[in-house]
């Protein structure tokens, strides 16, 4: 299942554009084709294409027969969509309108749509998955290798190897590493950023030629792979010196149509993490054996972390963060979902990437402001929840620094735990007891008792250094002790007495 709005937002906004969301977030099963002159707008839960619309008033008869035939949403150009009439209409009947950009066929539209489609119904389905499109991807790269007669790769905007023509035995050694390890190699990218290539890559849609450089690494023709703007990627072919026009421009047109596979294979990868997250946040959430979630998770035993991040970011920020910088230390897949606004991690108690041994390491080398707290172990998916709930209530405490941070086990904060919740059982609006009586004798006189009550119980038997912490003489907190005991009846020699006013204190003191 995958609603409009992910929809849209997996293939991204190198095509679409969200004019009006719509009420709702409608799930979308298929994709239509609407002719003008057929009443047809396909089945309850399509995302209908306006194709062939001759003006505005088509758009706004689209747009009212889509409603009444509870499609999950109307796609239209961006001259149609951005008419007033044709907004007004969809914000009256509530109903998903996007706009699409005009250099993109209503075919591969269609193509790039089921496929995102496809990989939502059967997002571990290997017939649904990638393979596909990387197939397509390498017929691409054979194809580009013909028109220059030079060997080509494909690689995205991470410098990542997605495709590769035959005939790479005749490049040289730093293409053969490149391929070998499906990235280019480290010192190659900063010799290329050195020259300025990633930032033009960004900046431009114009193929250029990079020179031969150190280390027998032989001249390029890279050409820029890009969709509505965006940058996705370029295709590299090593070639002897400056190439014709005609091929140059044969190689943009071959880029425009890998910018859509780029696209397609973007958004399938989109749709099968926010899948694996759904499927993750379901098993955080209440574990049901009656209906168990297929979750790919690590070896046993596991905990569940709650993770934080430096303010200024939102929850789908930090995801990507956390999950990125997972990536980069080694974590191949990481176990990351977001649930009632805080991101949680699934860690094993063993060793290695995504453990939480790892992890702690990883936050304790990261900026201030990075936290991690592990709830207990759990021997199976029915603990999973508990382990949740205890990670996101030590987060809030070490975040507030009253436990130490910033990686921190719940067996090592136990006792913290323990007063925490005994502390919030509390309600402070019906205080009894002496301290009720103190609170009033403090506010009354501006006296400070209740701070010289604390002291003493903080350090039993111990008067000087209660003293010190008050910055008073010994003297001065004995006659203030015992002016309390004039004040309000109190026997500290009763241990559930002291405990009880250790307690009270903590929870008035945690409301102010």
């Amino acid at each position: 299942m995958i609603s409009s709005s992910d929809l849209i937002v997996a293939v991204g906004p190198a095509l679409f554009e969200v004019v009006v969301p719509g009420k709702g977030d409608r799930e979308v099963r298929d994709v239509f084709l609407a002719d003008p002159q057929e009443p047809a707008t396909g089945q309850p839960g399509d995302l209908v294409l306006g194709l062939g619309l001759r003006d505005a008033e088509d758009a706004v008869e689209l747009v009212e027969r889509c409603a009444a035939g509870n499609a999950s949403g109307v796609v239209l150009r961006t001259a149609l969509a951005h008419k007033p009439t044709v907004v007004a209409a969809a914000e009256r009947e509530a109903m998903t309108l996007v706009a699409l950009q005009p250099s993109v066929t209503w075919a591969h539209v269609v193509w790039l749509l089921r496929g995102v489609l496809d990989r939502a119904a059967a997002p571990d389905s290997p017939a649904a998955g990638d393979a596909g499109v990387h197939q397509e991807l390498f017929a691409l790269a054979d194809a580009a290798a013909a028109i220059v007669d030079a060997p080509v790769t494909i690689e995205d905007n991470q410098s990542r190897v997605l495709a590769y023509s035959s005939g790479q035995d005749f490049t040289d050694p730093t293409r053969v590493s490149t391929i070998v390890g499906r990235r280019v190699p480290p010192e190659v990218i900063a010799h290329f950023r050195a020259r300025g290539i990633f930032r033009r890559l960004a900046r431009s849609s114009e193929p250029f030629l990079v020179p031969d450089g150190p280390n027998g690494i032989r001249p390029r023709l890279v050409v820029p792979v890009r969709a509505g703007g965006e940058w996705l990627g370029s295709i590299w072919a090593v070639v002897d010196g400056p190439v014709s026009d005609a091929v140059t421009a044969e190689l943009s047109n071959a880029a425009s149509v890998l910018a859509l596979h780029l696209l397609r294979l973007r958004a399938q990868a989109d749709v099968a993490r926010r899948s694996a997250i759904d499927r993750l946040r379901t098993i955080l959430r209440q574990f049901s054996p009656d209906n168990p979630v297929d979750v790919r998770l690590p070896r046993q035993p596991w905990r569940v972390v709650a993770l934080g991040s430096p303010d200024g970011y939102d929850v789908p920020q930090q995801l990507d963060l956390w999950e990125s910088t997972g990536r980069r230390h080694g974590w191949s897949e990481p176990q990351l979902a977001d649930l009632d606004g805080t991101v949680l991690a699934v860690v094993t108690d063993t060793d290695g990437p995504g453990s939480w041994t790892w992890l702690q390491k990883l936050v304790l080398e990261q900026s201030a402001g990075t936290y991690a707290a592990a709830g207990g172990p759990a021997r199976g998916p029915a603990d999973l929840p508990s382990s949740r709930a205890e990670a996101v209530e030590l987060l809030g405490l070490v975040r507030r620094g009253v436990a130490p941070g910033p990686a921190l086990r719940v067996e090592e904060a136990w006792h913290v735990l323990t007063v925490h919740r005994a502390v919030t059982s509390l309600d402070t609006t019906k205080m009894d007891g002496p301290l009720a009586v103190l609170l009033r004798h403090d506010i009354e006189h501006d006296t400070g008792y209740v701070e010289t009550l604390q002291a003493w119980l903080n350090f039993p038997g111990q008067p000087q250094r209660a003293a010190r912490e008050l910055h008073l003489h010994t003297n001065t907190l004995r006659h203030r002790m015992k002016r309390i005991g004039e004040i309000a009846e109190l026997d500290l020699a009763d241990p559930r007495e002291r405990l009880a006013l250790q307690l009270q204190i903590a929870a008035v003191r945690t409301e102010h």
